[in-house]
């Protein structure tokens, strides 16, 4: 079954890093990414720029609206995935425990399927 893990991050956090900070968490990430490949459940995994360089979309009554990051609302952003393939929900939470992101971030745990069920 495919899970993806979400990388929520809280807005801001990683301006609070030192550059060298920032590539060791970075550095952290793709180690994990690796173990995950040579164990053949990684599908595939990206890390996503700050909301700052986002920009959301709308469609409303036909009338298109875009909003540029950072969201002033926004407590949090997706700051990358992880998509896997598990045999098991607790197969998908034990790879999510083992992520490193989970000492800094929060990470969210999704089963793909249709949006309708």
């Amino acid at each position: 079954m495919p899970y993806m893990l979400l990388i929520v991050e809280p807005v801001g956090q990683r301006a609070q890093r030192t550059p060298e900070e920032g590539r060791e968490a970075y550095a952290q990430m793709l180690r994990y990414a690796e173990g995950l490949k040579a164990r053949g459940l990684l599908t595939g995994a990206e890390s996503l720029k700050s909301e700052s360089e986002g920009v959301r979309l709308q469609i409303r009554d036909g009338e298109r609206s875009l909003v540029d990051g950072p969201y002033a609302e926004a407590k949090e952003m997706i700051g990358g995935f992880f998509l896997l393939t598990c045999e098991t929900r607790e197969e998908a939470l034990a790879l999510a425990a083992e992520c490193p992101a989970a000492q800094w971030a929060t990470v969210e745990v999704r089963e793909l399927g249709p949006c309708f069920m």
